[in-house]
């Protein structure tokens, strides 16, 4: 079974959006038998925490139970997981510092890699935001996960 780590900034948002989202679509897919996902942030500010309520009722409201606590992106993620997919360029940026040899590159994505709409931009982090930057994020991780669940796994 292969793994998929999302990572956003704090995993608080966007990663823990991306990973329920993941969960869902590859059932519906019939894929889960062949994929794992996890979330991670690549800050330290909210380890250990519930997603940001507001992305619990984004994701209640489109039909999704977020069930995640926050974790940081650890250097042994590399080995773990087949796939790391990036929210955004600086999530990218941090993570490949970590890896300076450039061993894992091959596994390392940005997440609208997968998004037809605007192939390779950021997905923007809502925290700051209201309902419908929360909204807009769903809509772009809803698009962009099931696109890659399409590409590697069916």
């Amino acid at each position: 079974m292969e793994k998929v780590l999302f990572v956003c900034l704090g995993n608080i948002c966007r990663s823990p959006l991306a990973e329920g989202l993941a969960n869902k679509l590859s059932k519906e897919l019939g894929v889960s038998e062949k994929v794992k996902f996890d979330s991670c942030g690549t800050s330290n500010y909210h380890i250990g925490e519930q997603p940001d309520k507001r992305a619990i009722q984004n994701a209640q409201e489109n039909g999704l139970k977020l069930n995640h606590k926050a974790r940081q992106f650890d250097k042994a993620d590399f080995r773990e997981f087949d796939y790391i997919i990036a929210m955004d360029s600086a999530n990218l940026t941090n993570i490949n510092k970590l890896d300076q040899e450039g061993q894992f590159e091959e596994k390392l994505y940005l997440m609208r890699q997968f998004d037809d709409e605007d192939k390779g931009a950021d997905v923007p982090d809502p925290y700051f935001g209201g309902p419908e930057g929360f909204q807009q994020v769903y809509d772009i991780l809803e698009r962009s996960v099931k696109k890659f669940l399409v590409e590697k796994y069916t």
